[in-house]
């Protein structure tokens, strides 16, 4: 069976150098998985990788909407899978590479929900809702009929609350009560860098300090400008919304690192968090993290 390649993990571990040493060797192309990276503009406070970084190697789903839209799980979904299901008809190993679970996840996998009933009056009922109402009265439905599931989407998701209104209405629970399958998709072989927590730590602050030197601040205002602030979904991201906060209440820069630094911590614990839940996942540690490494791993578990 065809299979991906994915390198996962926490935020400053070192998966972009790895993916694309990868991706090289393989002849292939990169699949972004990163909820920041796909909006043009947001560069520093993203990490995102510059050219040289890419090292000529095809970077999908980076740069492809614009901070004033919003983006879903489902529409990254819509649009990494063609890509992948092309690389694969070209016999050619898709390197999916990012920290959002979410994203990977929906490569990966799809929901399947069991012996969840479904019905097809009830569905057109929604989308009815969603065509002549639009998504915001839509997702207030869901936060009345589910508030947990309504706690975990997006409003521009408007798949999955649909079908979260579906769930509820054909069974009378909530979607967030019912145990949902992960169905495979593809076959794959996932990697992460395992680094010791306090050294993890420490690339973070590096990499919070370095942003900040190449002008994160400066960054910021200039989306400012153009009228984006917190309420906007890319100003979510950690480091644009402590500085946009930071900003408006006059905090110094150092004041505005040390919360960031705080904050990417805490995220990487989530991400690491997430990331064991993984099946097969092979953890890495930093010196065994090469490309010759991983691909003999690959290789090894192909049969």
């Amino acid at each position: 069976m065809k299979r991906l390649l994915v390198i996962c993990g926490a935020t400053a571990t070192g998966k972009t150098a790895l993916a694309v040493e990868c991706a090289k060797k393989l002849d292939s192309e990169i699949i972004s998985a990163d909820s920041q990276l796909i909006y043009r503009g947001l560069n520093i406070g993203t990490a995102k990788p510059a050219q040289a970084e890419m090292q000529g190697v095809m970077h999908h789903m980076i740069d492809i909407i614009s901070p004033e839209d919003s983006f879903s799980v489902s529409e990254y979904e819509e649009r990494a899978l063609p890509i992948a299901d092309r690389l694969l008809g070209e016999d050619k190993t898709p390197v999916i590479c990012g920290g959002t679970g979410f994203y990977i996840n929906s490569i990966l996998y799809k929901l399947g929900y069991g012996k969840t009933g479904s019905d097809v009056n009830v569905r057109r009922k929604y989308e009815n809702i969603l065509a002549t109402e639009g998504k915001d009265h839509l997702f207030s439905l869901l936060s009345e009929a589910d508030p947990e599931t309504a706690a975990v989407l997006h409003p521009n998701d408007t798949k999955r609350v649909i079908r979260a209104l579906e769930i509820f209405d054909v069974t009378g629970r909530k979607k967030s009560d019912q145990r949902d399958e992960l169905v495979p998709r593809y076959a794959y072989e996932a990697f992460a860098i395992d680094f010791p927590r306090d050294e993890l730590y420490r690339r973070i602050d590096a990499r919070v300090d370095e942003m900040f030197e190449r002008g994160l601040v400066e960054e910021v205002r200039e989306l400012m400008d153009r009228g984006i602030d917190t309420s906007y979904q890319c100003f979510q991201a950690i480091g644009y919304k402590e500085v946009c906060e930071g900003l408006k209440n006059k905090l110094n820069d150092s004041t505005m690192r040390d919360i960031i630094k705080q904050n990417t911590r805490h995220y990487a614990k989530r991400q690491l968090t997430f990331f064991k839940k993984l099946k097969g996942i092979h953890w890495l540690k930093p010196q065994e993290a090469t490309a010759d490494n991983v691909l003999e791993l690959y290789n090894d578990n192909q049969s």
